[in-house]
């Protein structure tokens, strides 16, 4: 067994006592003690190091494991609590789940993102569970007078090695909550786990699918007034003035006006775009639907309205005289192209994209005088709490923040404005309100996944052999480069260049931030380059993999060449690469991401002139799988994504404004477009879990990309690879 420092102290175990049921109820801070294992070549926030909960423990065996970070469908309000059950040894079905409120005295970074949930808290969910379960063997070896050595646990009893004795959980609750925190407890081995490594139903699947009142849509209070935002139409304008008597005068309207959401010393999850917003409450959503139409406002300009032409020249200008904002350079590259017998070299473009939750975004609040209460769907309760209590000028112990479950994130509601809107409004009128956006409202706010555009570049010798390849690429703020990510480190004369442009549109964290590009376009550089040097696209990359493993170039690589090149074999062995199939088209893509490795091969067909994706296999090293079932869904819910967005999704602007505002013009996937299966297969080790929510996305449309090449004969440089306003791509099958 693994031994683990509890390293209790005042902040890090917070309270063992007595529940009001003659239970045990325990505390803990949990990621104070605990090391989160973070590579040294990666920076992650310190905040984010820490994540906090607690289990109640029933004198009926029950226990109640407080889950407290924010569901937003990556199933954490499942697999989190298994780790804690594993450890403690209790029977699943023993086990209950609460959502924890936002609690800054007691729990820390209560956040949902960067795939960060399991990989940061997976020895202080070890330690939750041992160290309970190292006192209720205690209470028993106090109570029977033998030593604790002589007993084990298990399935929610102790026992006496000797066969003697027994208690259940249940029995020892209210004697273990007064036992001293053990300073030092035993982890399972990884071998002996039993409920880890399963699968288990969603612990919120029932409330789900009966229609349970569980998401911020849902809440209800009484007195409750509604409320609907008008936004300017442009970035880049602001509200002057509106026909507020006319609006006022309108049926079920009870007030109208302009809020001023403006925060000072705003946080990088605060509102850049739009904080002077037009606001009607009343007591219907359709009476304000109905209300907005009819509103006159009067706006004005205060910087300039940009559109299409200009973002692309912007990036144009930005490749040619940008920022570098972060570089790596290995060897003489433009010696080497200099020299080179081939050279490739593409451009590629994305869009800007919106999230689209399908939940409405939406929040309640209720402020008084002295208080603020805040419930909704939230990714980032404690950067709400804070922007609350600088916008209302209240100390954070007066403000209360609830998180639903959220029907839908996607990095979406990291930013926390439509909660600040709420409050803002509700201290306006006096009241407790529920702001709601129409679909139009959140399409057209912001928050964006950026624009990019990339230059890849890459140098053959007459021996075909790589020997030089550069990236070049600048994005609408930020470009999506990773200097240190493959294939840095497998080629001898290498650079990369992450370059900056401005722009007044606000973008942020869209489900697998920068990755999502930089994964497709790639991947789809490598295919080409495989097809230049005449090797098969899998032993091509396997070749780089190699190098990279043998003798890697440069000193700072953020991957594993080893578990890289693992992906790629299991891959090609599940889906049979290399076997031919009369009128299926095969494409691969492999990338690394939030400490993940995934590996897919796409199988197309041409039917009816249009591709069918008929198959898709997917290869996952994610370290130890928590829950199995709900792994595979959300490896196979990112393929999809990328699918929809790759071929279809885009936003265009035309003078600072959105002309996709719904699904009309902005258009995803649809059930039939989606692969008729999909095979998901992971790596199975020992390493302790890694990002599962966002690195399914990214290969996904490089592997598209190459597969619909196969299948047409065309190359896609620029996503979507069909327009928004086709239902299908249609094609010839190439011969």
């Amino acid at each position: 067994m693994k031994k683990i420092k509890t390293q209790y102290n005042r902040r890090s175990f917070l309270k063992v006592t007595a529940a009001s049921t003659g239970g045990m109820l325990i505390g803990f801070s949990w990621l104070n003690g605990v090391n989160a294992a973070t590579p040294a070549d990666v920076e992650i926030p310190e905040e984010w190091f820490e994540i906090n909960g607690y289990i109640k423990l029933g004198n009926n065996g029950m226990v109640t494991i407080y889950s407290p970070n924010p569901e937003i469908g990556q199933n954490v309000r499942t697999s989190m609590p298994m780790i804690v059950a594993e450890e403690l040894d209790i029977p699943w079905k023993n086990v209950m789940v609460e959502q924890a409120p936002l609690n800054t005295g007691i729990y820390q970074n209560q956040f949902a993102g960067g795939s960060l949930s399991i990989r940061l808290s997976w020895n202080a969910l070890r330690m939750a569970g041992a160290t309970a379960r190292a006192m209720l063997m205690q209470a028993a070896a106090n109570e029977w007078n033998i030593p604790v050595e002589n007993l084990t646990a298990s399935n929610g009893i102790v026992t006496d090695k000797s066969g003697n004795k027994k208690a259940t959980y249940g029995d020892l609750a209210s004697k273990a909550a007064i036992i001293e925190v053990p300073k030092e407890v035993e982890l399972k081995d990884i071998s002996d786990f039993k409920l880890i490594g399963t699968s288990q139903k969603n612990v919120d699947g029932k409330k789900i699918v009966t229609g349970t009142p569980m998401y911020g849509i849902d809440i209800q209070r009484e007195g409750m007034k509604l409320a609907m935002i008008e936004h300017p139409p442009a970035f880049g304008m602001k509200a002057k003035s509106f026909n507020e008597a006319e609006i006022k005068a309108l049926p079920g309207i009870s007030d109208a006006f302009i809020i001023d959401t403006t925060i000072p010393e705003p946080a990088w999850s605060d509102e850049k775009g739009y904080h002077h917003l037009v606001t009607i409450v009343g007591d219907s959503t359709w009476q304000l639907m109905q209300a907005k139409k009819k509103l006159k406002v009067n706006w004005e300009k205060i910087s300039p309205l940009e559109g299409n032409s200009s973002h692309e020249a912007a990036l144009d200008e930005a490749l040619k005289n940008g920022k570098v904002q972060g570089s790596r350079k290995d060897g003489d590259p433009d010696a080497a192209f200099a020299k080179a017998a081939k050279i490739i070299e593409r451009t590629y473009t994305a869009p800007f994209l919106a999230h689209n939750t399908m939940e409405p975004m939406n929040f309640f609040a209720h402020v008084t005088e002295d208080s603020a209460e805040l419930i909704g769907p939230i990714q980032t309760p404690e950067a709400l709490e804070k922007s609350v209590s600088k916008l209302l000028n209240l100390p954070v112990e007066k403000i209360t923040v609830d998180m639903t479950r959220m029907g839908g994130g996607f990095g979406r509601r990291l930013y926390g404005h439509f909660g600040v809107e709420a409050a803002a409004i509700s201290k306006k009128i006096g009241g407790p309100v529920k702001l709601i956006y129409t679909r139009e409202d959140d399409m057209t706010q912001g928050t964006y996944r950026p624009m990019y555009k990339s230059v890849y570049k890459a140098g053959l010798d007459e021996n075909n052999e790589l020997i030089a390849l550069s990236i070049r690429g600048a994005g609408l703020p930020a470009g999506a480069v990773f200097p240190n990510r493959f294939p840095a480190g497998t080629v001898e004369n290498y650079s990369a260049e992450k370059i900056t442009a401005a722009t007044n549109i606000t973008t942020g964290a869209w489900r697998a931030p920068d990755s999502n590009f930089t994964a497709g376009v790639e991947q789809m550089f490598i295919d080409e380059v495989a097809e230049a040097a005449g090797k098969d696209p899998i032993d091509f990359r396997l070749e780089l993999f190699e190098k990279a493993i043998k003798s890697p170039v440069g000193k700072v690589n953020d991957y594993d060449p080893e578990r890289y090149a693992g992906v790629l074999k299991l891959v090609k062995e599940k889906s049979g690469w290399g076997k031919k199939t009369p009128g299926i088209y095969r494409g691969v893509a492999a990338y690394f991401c939030h400490f993940s490795y995934v590996a897919e091969v796409f199988d197309i067909a041409i039917e009816n002139g249009e591709p069918k994706i008929k198959k898709v296999w997917a290869a996952v090293d994610c370290g130890i799988v928590v829950n199995k079932d709900a792994a595979c869904n959300i490896i196979e819910g990112g393929i999809i994504d990328g699918i929809g967005h790759g071929m279809f999704s885009k936003l265009d602007f035309k003078d600072g404004v959105a002309q996709q505002q719904n699904f009309n013009t902005y258009q995803l996937i649809r059930h039939h477009q989606a692969p008729e299966a999909i095979e998901v297969h992971f790596v199975e080790n020992q390493i302790a879990p890694t990002g599962l929510g966002e690195p399914g996305l990214p290969p996904s449309i490089g592997a598209l990309a190459n597969a619909l090449y196969k299948a047409t004969g065309k190359r896609y440089y620029n996503q979507p690879f069909t327009s928004t306003d086709q239902k299908q791509l249609s094609v010839d099958s190439a011969s």
